[in-house]
């Protein structure tokens, strides 16, 4: 039924999305630790589960007592409208109308099938009970067969379970051809060069080191953390991007078409999620090409608070409701925050925010990265706190400076001798410096740096460890171009990202 509405709105995502929006910081942190990328495969089969069992539970209880097993079903009906209505992108009653209309036709199939059932037993009883007859009795003083009750039983819900599979798979198909007006508007993008495109990555900038992440991460490799749990289709031909609020002299409305005929720059911009732990593999490099941000800004009249201006915080909205907030002085310091239209050359994947995502160097994802956006509004952060904030989450958040050894893997056997230890380091709009390697509790010594691209980019380093027979622990550090050294405190992902130093334990053969 939420095929009629949107995908959205059917019961087992808004459920899903209530959960999310509900569910402590720590909680979600754990979830996308211990799952990652499957962790809203992981959710949606546990309501599945969940769901099963409940219905497992009124099924007995309807046959004792229809109307309490009915009444369950509407019950969870009201739970899945309320979700739907409590979602920050609700469209009100047309998103309770699935878990509502649904709860109804389940409620009035359960009473119907459980009273067969109960007839088909009653039947049994009559049957064992009456005494002998002794004469004619009328068929209508006879009772109900028990094997037609049971017939009609079996027939009904043979039915039932043919419609509901019908309609289910016609609902697919629904959504499908809705979805096929947005992949179609994709495929038809055709990105144009960029009026200011990015330099060619250096040929030192990735280290000949088996096992150490590619410097470029493509499209289908690159990490996804969100909180949608359907991946919104938008057609490109009907979306529409709003700038207004506090300072905007010129509010305006860009369509797609608008955004890719203004100038466009290319950059490569290394990516990181808040909740990367130390180590972790929330975090990527790719080629965007966008419009520059602040060039919007200025058209629109604003002005930074660091000169005067009335905003000092930029909400951008998603078409699922996120909300992501972005100190304003950020966007317009000159770096090179952009709204995002093609990704490694080719136009966004709709898992990375087709048709228009921001992003802005040096901030975590989740205060500059919002995907799918539909709207800006310039405000302040007195006056407003986005999603995450609302959770718990600090207002600002720089990028950490962070770095990783992906080479060799924690517990690997390597032979004595020559041991290369590679992996990447960043500190997006400061640049990395220095990388340094300790021997359990030895000197920190000096790797060797790849070419630097940019400062916005990660940066490749390897160091040739003379390895020794033995249990040996391995710990990198890097030094960002402040001068700031990697701190060796370790703190979890919340408020701000992690902090601390990364170390592998390997055995020498």
């Amino acid at each position: 039924m939420s095929a009629a509405v949107r995908p959205e709105a059917g019961p087992v995502v808004a459920v899903g999305g209530a959960a999310i929006d509900r569910t402590p910081a720590p909680v979600k942190d754990w979830a996308i630790r211990e799952f990652g990328t499957n962790d809203k495969l992981v959710l949606q089969l546990g309501i599945l589960a969940v769901l099963a069992l409940l219905a497992l539970v009124l099924g007995l209880v309807a046959l004792r007592r229809r109307l309490v097993g009915a009444a369950g079903v509407l019950l969870f009906g009201v739970i899945g409208a309320l979700a739907a209505t409590g979602r920050p992108d609700s469209t009100g009653f047309r998103d309770a109308f699935p878990s509502l209309a649904g709860s109804v036709v389940g409620a009035g199939l359960l009473y119907g099938l459980s009273g067969r059932l109960a007839t088909a037993s009653t039947s049994d009883v009559d049957r064992a009970d009456a005494p002998p007859s002794s004469g004619d009795v009328s068929s209508a003083d006879r009772p109900a067969p028990a094997e037609w009750n049971r017939r009609g039983f079996v027939v009904a819900a043979t039915v039932a379970a043919a419609a509901s599979a019908g309609v289910g798979a016609l609902g697919k198909s629904f959504n499908a051809s809705r979805g096929k007006e947005a992949v179609a508007s994709r495929e038809a993008v055709e990105l144009p060069a960029p009026a200011s495109p990015a330099r060619a990555v250096p040929g030192g900038a990735q280290v000949r080191v088996p096992g150490v992440s590619s410097f470029t991460t493509s499209n289908k490799d690159f990490y996804r953390v969100d909180t949608a749990l359907v991946v919104p289709k938008v057609n490109a031909d009907t979306w529409s991007l709003r700038i207004r609020g506090e300072g905007v002299t010129r509010a305006t409305r860009l369509s797609f078409a608008d955004l890719l005929g203004r100038e466009l720059i290319e950059r490569d911009i290394t990516l990181t999620c808040v909740s990367n732990e130390v180590g972790g593999p929330y975090v990527g490099n790719a080629r965007w090409l966008g419009v520059r941000l602040a060039d919007l800004l200025t058209e629109c009249g604003v002005v930074p608070p660091s000169r005067g201006g009335l905003a000092d915080q930029l909400v951008a909205r998603s078409v699922d409701g996120m909300t992501i907030g972005t100190p304003v002085d950020d966007v317009m310091d000159g770096r090179d925050a952009m709204l995002a239209l093609g990704m490694n050359g080719r136009p966004l994947p709709f898992t990375h925010g087709f048709p228009v995502r921001m992003l802005v160097p040096g901030l975590y994802g989740y205060v500059s990265a919002c995907k799918w956006i539909e709207d800006i509004e310039l405000t302040t952060f007195d006056a407003y706190d986005p999603y995450w904030v609302k959770r718990d989450w600090a207002r600002r958040a720089p990028i950490k400076t962070q770095s990783r050894i992906d080479t060799p893997k924690p517990f690997a056997r390597p032979k004595a001798g020559t041991v290369m230890v590679a992996g990447v380091a960043w500190a997006q709009h400061r640049g990395i410096d220095k990388v340094e390697v300790r021997v359990d509790d030895g000197p920190w010594r000096s790797a060797d740096l790849a070419a630097e691209d940019t400062r916005d980019t990660w940066r490749q380093w390897s160091y040739p460890w003379r390895a020794t027979p033995g249990g040996h622990t391995l710990t990198v550090r890097a030094t960002d171009r402040t001068g700031a050294v990697q701190t060796a405190r370790r703190t979890r992902t919340i408020p701000d990202g992690a902090s601390g130093r990364h170390s592998v334990v390997v055995t020498v053969d």
